[in-house]
């Protein structure tokens, strides 16, 4: 492999992982503070593309859509953790089977009002060229997604380490019992975290329709496989963990599909192994007290 193709290769993987953060940091935030896998949060992000899809056809801006599919997927997942999560905390098998229901009941909607042929959602003016790099030319929408994964992983953490929410985020990751003995309502905190993870999944989807089409499937690859591949990897219910995951699954899928085409997937699987022999919890996960 040559300089150049390595170069360009490395900056598909970096601007995969940003992707993969994007869209693994809401998983990320509903199972540290809510202590629930949630196994919709695929669905939620194959919706958020068909509403983006939506959108762009009917009002031609990408930057609508980048406001208006996150907030529809908050206020589905506002609705549904008091709905239908709430009763069910800390019933883990419970919840795995709800999800999974919720999300076969979505993507059954989406193939009733969008239909099952894939569609393709171009890139907003001013991002839809190339730049010239080292060894050629790469599109700038690309780098655009980089910039974006940095962007939003530098808020998030300013959120969480220097606001009164992330205090509570915080807290409720340590101690949502004795949060809610402290006058705090956690019931409207959880409603709010779920809400805050499906939001962000639909913003990965309005994000990843350009790169990767908006189609049937997106649910699962690379939308549930690889937010829980990059969770497991960095550590459940952390931030920097969610970062870490996606630095090394995104590269690592890159060059696995290049180097070992027919086997790519079990390279990925062949690190998550790794990671959990040598360290359990993740890369920067930390060890859950059971209460």
């Amino acid at each position: 492999m040559s300089p150049e193709l390595v170069f360009q290769q490395a900056l598909n993987g970096l601007s995969f992982g940003a992707l993969l953060f994007i869209l693994a940091s809401g998983l990320s935030l509903v199972f540290g503070m809510m202590d629930v896998v949630n196994l919709a949060h695929g669905a939620f992000y194959m919706l958020g593309a068909y509403v983006a899809l939506s959108v762009v056809q009917s009002t031609g801006s990408f930057w609508l859509a980048i406001l208006a599919a996150p907030l529809a997927l908050g206020v589905l997942g506002f609705v549904l953790e008091p709905l239908l999560l709430r009763r069910l905390r800390g019933r883990h098998l419970d919840q795995v089977l709800l999800t999974i229901g919720v999300s076969l009941v979505i993507v059954d909607v989406i193939g009733q009002v969008w239909g099952r042929e894939v569609r393709s959602l171009a890139a907003p003016a001013g991002l839809d060229g190339s730049v010239a790099l080292i060894g050629g030319v790469y599109p700038v929408y690309r780098l655009f997604v980089m910039a974006f994964g940095v962007a939003l992983a530098a808020a998030m953490a300013v959120v969480y380490r220097r606001t009164r929410i992330g205090m509570l985020i915080r807290a409720g990751v340590q101690d949502a019992e004795m949060l809610g003995a402290l006058g705090v309502n956690t019931n409207r905190l959880f409603a709010s975290t779920f809400a805050t993870g499906a939001a962000l999944a639909g913003l990965a989807g309005v994000i990843a329709a350009p790169v990767f089409g908006v189609q049937p499937g997106m649910d699962t690859d690379p939308g549930l496989l690889y937010s829980l591949v990059v969770v497991v990897v960095g550590g459940l219910g952390t931030l920097s963990g969610a970062v870490a995951g996606s630095v090394l699954v995104g590269p690592a899928d890159t060059f696995g599909k290049v180097l070992f085409q027919d086997v790519a997937l079990a390279v990925i699987f062949a690190i998550v192994a790794l990671v959990l022999l040598l360290k359990p919890t993740g890369l920067l996960g930390r060890i859950r007290i059971a209460r």
